[in-house]
């Protein structure tokens, strides 16, 4: 850890850093960290940090950069997953990996997964990442409006995306793992 001070003597300390590159957007954007830039780099670190067993690694730190080449909506929780599956792959002992997926309201329909014209002009976004075997979620944010019942309906549709992608992130670390002793 550097500087030294900001060590924590009983677990690692996890600095994340999430970015836009300018050619991302439609609109070249400013190569400097924005606000929402630090703001999702903030909310990708709290929802790692629940999976990461990091009194493990006392005194150390865990850095995560993610780099959006094209922001087509959603780059939050790819951030978040691949940081998840990025982390394993290192070695970090972790709780269980982190899988997430979007759910908004177009025309009045639940959508999962929404691409951009959907989250910019739908009527609500809600991107949800969790543990899936540990049935806990690390990331819930909601811009928008669901009623009590669409709210219900709209986690039952997340929790079903979610398994898939949890599936498909075990397999990807499985496969790795399973080629490279195959090799060896």
């Amino acid at each position: 850890m550097h500087p030294r001070h900001l060590a924590l003597p009983d677990r690692a300390v996890m600095r994340v850093r999430y970015h836009m590159t300018p050619f991302s957007t439609d609109d070249r954007k400013n190569p400097s960290l924005s606000r929402r830039e630090i703001e999702i780099s903030k909310v990708i670190r709290e929802a790692l940090e629940a999976a990461v067993l990091a009194e493990t690694f006392p005194r150390t730190t865990i850095d995560v950069f993610s780099e959006v080449l094209q922001a087509d909506a959603g780059t939050r929780l790819v951030a978040l997953m691949s940081a998840s599956l990025a982390v394993a792959d290192a070695g970090i002992p972790m709780r269980d990996l982190i899988a997430g997926v979007a759910v908004g309201k177009a025309d009045g329909t639940l959508v999962l997964d929404l691409n951009e014209e959907e989250d910019m002009w739908g009527e609500a976004d809600m991107p949800i990442a969790m543990m899936p075997s540990l049935s806990q979620v690390t990331l819930l944010q909601l811009n928008g409006n669901f009623t009590p019942e669409e709210f219900r309906a709209a986690i039952q549709l997340a929790s079903k995306g979610i398994e898939e992608l949890y599936k498909l992130q075990k397999e990807t670390l499985t496969s790795k793992y399973s080629a490279y002793k195959e090799v060896n």
